[in-house]
């Protein structure tokens, strides 16, 4: 019985590991996988990135050879690493650090060991690569900037990040990835697609032809090319035109919303960020914290809009039906109101009605009728919060959802905005009488100014700003960017404004600026700038605004220039705009004494006293 019972225990005992055996080599193929792994070398071929062209065609990003050493940590074979480290320009001490990082990220997989290596220095080590088990050099493409502008605009490209390695599945490590402007936005549709060659290895890690014939192999996908709405001449004026001074310039196509040009001051060449040397380059530009050649001006600086802001206040009392074109509004060198306080005007004409009264830039004209807009509802939240829905409606007080990464919202306060700040409801619209000429708590971004100045061109509406034209010769056909954006404003209370805009060249304060045969409409803006010194609030320079769209009728160009602390609004920001209109609709400047005047004049002292360069900064 005894023998019975060990013998069937022996048979059960065989069954089990024949059964175990049979499951892990006929149905569990995971073990297949895992074992072909360990004999499959995998190698990646990376795509060209896509070029990026400017609206008329010009090339402006492309693509040079880079070359990568990489290593895969369990395949290296004891070597000299002094002499490798010579080889390869580094100190032992990094090569040793380079090592430790790969075997912690993963001994099986490839990590970048010095990366970028030029094409000598690819030549000379190619052929000494071969005495260096699990080392290898990959190779792939970096950016080839063709301009040394534009920077914030097309953005860089740097590694990917071990978190993006294990968030985002398409990246290995090594690779590379948009980082900011264009790069980083379409960073999916210039990437391409990598292509993968599998190839088999014997026992001893020898290789010995491609995995199963190749039919896992793959090509790689170059990225798609895509043409930018800049104006790659404008865009190159622009800066041009800024050198020695801060600020941004926007300028938009009001038809089409496209972004003619996108200048930030002071900028950067591009090719800075390109290559071994980005790193190094990258660390001073991010330290400036002087300049800010980093911070994009145009999209995120925020800055009080000045009297640009009267056109809108004009629609909105037009639209309210709390003022007429022809009334008249007599102003004393200024607006007294409340029981002391006093918002002062410059020597004009008196009375004014509205058109001239933009013109002439009259504080007083503006301040009573935005007073008039409050005090027509039942409270001054209510009154507030209908100002409020107007303004929004241009884009303000939001992201205007441009197709760019960065940006702010601005600000326009509300009635709640208010409430906080006289618990209560105890103000009423003398309390905020600043915001009817753009100073107070109103708050915009150059980008905001140049889309209200375009649906003042389009008397009413506008299209979302964006940056892309075409995907491979293909028109964008997103909704976001091609269906028009209504204000509140009825489109006949534009015409009395866009009139007082053209006033502005023919008589008001920007008549020594009209460019020859061409009907301008434009205002002047000097906004307060105040910061913070020792903690009290303290008042810098003014910051020169200029607001302007071309022709009159059928508009090709609206355009928002910031010079910050530029005096006034046609000291500087007025000067660059109508050079930048004339440049755009003509091609050639007339008026060469202007531009002379504005090539040769900086802001450079000016900036050099303290605490200038955070002015913009304050309020946010």
């Amino acid at each position: 019985m005894r023998k019975l019972l060990s013998l069937f225990i022996i048979l059960i005992t065989g069954f089990i590991f024949i059964g175990r055996l049979f499951y892990m080599q006929v149905v569990d193929t995971s073990f297949v996988a895992l074992s072909e792994s360990n004999a499959i070398s995998v190698d990646y071929d990376y795509p060209q990135r896509g070029y990026i062209f400017d609206r008329n065609g010009e090339l402006l990003v492309s693509n040079q050879p880079s070359y990568d050493v990489m290593a895969i940590p369990r395949e290296i074979k004891p070597f000299d690493t002094l002499e490798f480290s010579g080889l390869l320009n580094i100190s032992k001490e990094r090569l040793e650090n380079q090592l430790d990082k790969a075997k912690i990220f993963s001994p099986r997989l490839p990590s970048v060991i010095v990366p970028q290596l030029t094409k000598n220095e690819f030549a000379y080590l190619q052929e000494k690569m071969r005495k260096y088990e699990g080392f290898y050099i990959q190779k792939r493409s970096l950016r080839d900037y063709k301009t040394d502008n534009s920077a914030s605009v097309l953005g860089y490209i740097s590694e990917v990040t071990n978190a993006e390695v294990d968030e985002l599945t398409y990246y290995k490590s090594g690779d590379l990835i948009g980082r900011s402007g264009v790069e980083k936005q379409y960073e999916d549709v210039l990437r391409g697609v990598k292509g993968v060659k599998y190839t088999q290895k014997d026992r001893f890690n020898r290789e010995i032809g491609s995995y199963k014939e190749g039919v896992y192999d793959t090509l790689p996908v170059k990225g798609k090319d895509i043409t930018l709405t800049l104006d790659a001449k404008l865009q190159a004026y622009g800066e041009e035109l800024m050198r020695g001074k801060r600020g941004g310039i926007v300028a938009i196509e009001p038809s089409s919303g496209e972004i003619l040009s996108l200048i930030t001051a002071p900028s950067y060449d591009p090719d800075l960020l390109v290559g071994r040397k980005r790193s190094k380059n990258f660390t001073k530009l991010w330290y400036d914290s002087i300049n800010k050649p980093l911070l994009n001006r145009g999209l995120q600086a925020m800055y009080p809009p000045g009297s640009p802001f009267k056109a809108l206040t004009g629609l909105i009392a037009l639209e309210e039906n709390v003022i007429d074109t022809k009334e008249g509004i007599s102003c004393h060198m200024g607006f007294s109101y409340g029981r002391s306080a006093r918002m002062g005007c410059h020597h004009h004409a008196s009375p004014l009605s509205m058109t001239p009264a933009l013109a002439q830039s009259c504080n007083t004209y503006f301040a009573k009728s935005y007073r008039r807009i409050i005090e027509k509802f039942e409270s001054s939240e209510k009154g507030m919060d209908a100002w409020n829905k107007h303004l929004e409606s241009f884009g303000l007080g939001g992201f205007l959802g441009n197709d760019l990464p960065v940006g702010q919202p601005g600000r326009i306060p509300d009635g709640e905005y208010y409430n906080k700040w006289y618990p209560g409801g105890r103000w009423t619209a003398t309390y905020t009488l600043s915001n009817a000429i753009g100073q107070g708590e109103v708050l915009t971004t150059p980008i905001q100014l140049a889309n209200f100045t375009a649906a003042i061109a389009n008397r009413g509406w506008f299209y979302t700003p964006h940056i892309l034209k075409e995907i491979d010769d293909n028109p964008i056909k997103n909704e976001k960017f091609t269906k028009k954006k209504q204000t509140t404003i009825s489109k006949e209370n534009f015409e009395p404004i866009i009139e007082g805009m053209f006033g502005v060249y023919e008589y008001g304060t920007a008549k020594f600026l009209k460019i020859p045969g061409v009907e301008i409409c434009g205002k002047t803006g000097t906004a307060e700038n105040f910061t913070k010194i020792d903690g009290e609030r303290t008042q810098l320079t003014d910051h020169s605004i200029f607001v302007a769209f071309a022709p009159k009728d059928n508009p090709k160009i609206a355009i928002a220039v910031v010079v910050e602390n530029g005096y006034w609004g046609s000291r500087y920001a007025g000067r660059i705009a109508s050079l930048m209109i004339e440049k755009y609709l003509k091609e050639e400047i007339s008026r060469t004494d202007l531009e002379k005047w504005i090539l040769n004049n900086s802001l450079e002292e000016e900036y050099a006293k303290p605490f200038s360069g955070e002015s913009f900064l304050i309020n946010q």
